[in-house]
């Protein structure tokens, strides 16, 4: 067993500390072996630590104890301590994609804090690696310099938040994770109690009803960075465990909301030397106008091609879809997209297959050359409409456009993918630029037509706007929330809302949404009765932590900067969670685990 001094861990400097003003000077590092090079005589050493990297040499005095006898043994992710002097590496050999590229430490001590085996894959090999494998070593995952820097970030994000609400007067106050199963848009995870057997906890999806009854005991100001639990469908911008920063506010409406939202991300963005900009200079965009014009509720504002209802004007013409569309109730859009007359028929058949995917029926289209339509649908499309197409798309010679015909929900959701999807195929914008926007004035409920019933667009706590409480017994679809969201780079970064403080109006919310009195206060009976008791106006919003992080560090995942995430089935490879449990455990709470075979329908 190897032994050392205590002496040789205390460090003078990390690894990505040192500059060419440190020259000369004696110093004590400790870290990873990076990568190993002998060069004869000399063995020069990558050391590396969350802070970065530092070369160290070793060299040869022909001894056989010596110093560079014992470096040669040295493999990479071994722990090494090192002590020695600081000398510049000299013109022809410095790294300038290193800060520490200009020096080096010549070692006059080494100590071997820790062997490694031959690990699974080297930290910078993890492009060809499989995001399995490396969940499943994620220790050696985040000795990769990419992943350090999103967890320092992260924190450093954490601290600015935390500052910015804590100047403004907010105090953080911890909810329980333990908790009642209530209704808010995803399946919970639910927790068995063995002392109140048959009995469940769930665990929360957002401390909604918590920090609302924090406002009702006169807290003022409360925010919170929380852990937050969705057992829901997965993708690459989703986790079963998510963390939000989550605030309220008592006396406040949604400016206030927006203004300290804004603050925060500010400071948020100073953290990696990103500008936001003033509170004056951020677009407050409409819901309706947002799903007109980019066909979603988190418009990316960073370019326009904006989406148009052609449906007055196609509908002149002789095109059966276009025309049997419309008097079904369905609705055309077009976008002209700049430049692409040029595109090939195989291209066009690439964009109609994505339309597809995204439950469209087809792609129409048609090209403008020589200043006139060519090809697709364009014999359809007497000259008059032509010049009205033209006029309201704000088409251009050599441009082309794509048409959508479908009910409104399939077209926006088909044409605004397409949207963005050709944005980013043909550079239409800077990805370095951040472009934030409010969404507002969302509808209070939408239809289910499954279900034949009136769902709550946000959650059921939500404030309609004052002058549209009448509307809610008679017209319920135009009923506007006072509702907002933070979107950036067509990204929901976070969203609130005005609450209901009136016991009157929460009923009748609750009504509208089909939940009886007995149901209310099954599912929501603390909350109600604390309405009762002097609630004053408030208002909130969350945010997603782990969403701004991806966005500040360029991430294309989640998994990018959550330090042990889950997979998209929901797995941790890393400790094989979910797992079975023995009988033992089960029987204490008086659980029985019927599996799926058992579980199977019967089939005649």
């Amino acid at each position: 067993m190897e032994t050392f001094k205590d002496e040789v861990l205390k460090r003078t400097h990390n690894c990505g500390q040192l500059r060419i003003e440190d020259v000369d000077s004696s110093v004590r590092l400790c870290g990873w072996v990076r990568s190993y090079r002998d060069h004869g005589g000399v063995v020069f050493i990558d050391l590396r630590d969350r802070d970065g990297i530092t070369q160290v040499v070793f060299e040869s005095d022909e001894s056989e104890d010596s110093l560079y006898s014992q470096a040669r043994i040295l493999r990479n992710e071994w722990v090494i301590a090192v002590a020695g002097k600081v000398q510049p590496r000299g013109q022809e050999r410095e790294n300038p994609k290193l800060p520490t590229g200009k020096i080096e430490v010549v070692v006059s001590e080494l100590t071997v804090l820790n062997k490694s085996d031959t690990v699974p894959f080297e930290p910078d090999e993890f492009s060809n690696v499989s995001e399995e494998m490396r969940l499943k070593y994620r220790y050696i995952d985040l000795r990769r310099p990419e992943m350090a820097n999103a967890l320092m970030t992260r924190h450093k994000i954490c601290k600015a938040m935390r500052n910015a609400l804590d100047d403004d007067g907010f105090i953080e106050v911890e909810t329980p994770f333990l908790t009642k199963s209530t209704p808010e848009g995803a399946r919970d995870f639910l927790v068995p109690s063995r002392v109140q057997q048959g009995m469940f906890y769930a665990l929360p999806q957002s401390p909604q009803l918590f920090k609302q009854i924090l406002m009702v005991s006169g807290m003022d100001k409360y925010y919170q960075i929380v852990r937050c639990f969705r057992d829901e469908d997965l993708r690459a911008d989703r986790q079963p465990e998510f963390t939000q920063i989550d605030l309220e506010m008592s006396f406040a409406a949604e400016a206030d909301v927006m203004r300290i939202t804004n603050k925060i991300l500010r400071d948020t963005c100073k953290v990696v030397g990103k500008d936001f900009p003033a509170d004056e200079d951020i677009p407050k965009i409409p819901y309706d106008e947002s799903m007109a014009y980019y066909g979603n509720d988190r418009p990316d504002i960073r370019f326009e091609m904006f989406l148009h209802d052609v449906g007055e004007i196609v509908s002149k013409t002789d095109f059966k879809v276009f025309v049997d569309t419309i008097a079904k109730g369905g609705i055309v859009k077009a976008i002209a997209v700049p430049g692409g007359a040029k595109f090939t028929r195989k291209e066009i058949d690439g964009y109609t297959a994505y339309v597809g995917d995204l439950d469209a029926k087809g792609l129409a289209w048609c090209k403008i050359e020589g200043g006139q339509f060519a090809g697709g649908v364009s014999k359809f499309l007497p000259q008059d409409v032509q010049s009205e197409l033209t006029k309201q798309l704000g088409a251009n010679d050599g441009d082309i456009i794509f048409f959508v015909a479908d009910k409104a929900s399939t077209v926006n959701k088909a044409l605004g993918g397409l949207r963005i999807k050709l944005g980013k195929d043909f550079k239409m914008y800077d990805e370095n630029t951040f472009a934030w926007c409010w969404v507002t004035d969302f509808p209070m409920v939408e239809y289910n037509e499954g279900e034949k019933r009136w769902d709550a667009l946000h959650h059921p706590f939500t404030a309609p706007k004052a002058e549209d409480i009448d509307k809610l017994d008679t017209d319920p679809g135009s009923v506007k929330a006072r509702a907002y969201d933070i979107v950036c780079n067509g990204v929901e970064l976070g969203g609130g809302s005005v609450r209901i403080h009136s016991p009157e109006i929460q009923k009748k919310v609750f009504e509208l949404l089909g939940i009886g009195e007995e149901e209310a206060k099954v599912k929501f009976g603390f909350l109600l009765d604390a309405l009762r008791f002097g609630a004053p106006p408030h208002g909130g919003l969350a945010l997603g932590l782990d969403r701004i992080v991806m966005i500040m560090v360029g991430g294309q995942s989640l998994r990018d900067v959550i330090a042990f995430p889950k997979t998209q089935r929901a797995i941790c490879p890393l400790t094989n969670a979910p797992g079975s449990v023995s009988d033992k455990q089960l029987a204490e709470l008086d659980i029985r685990v019927i599996t799926p075979a058992q579980n199977a329908p019967v089939l005649e």
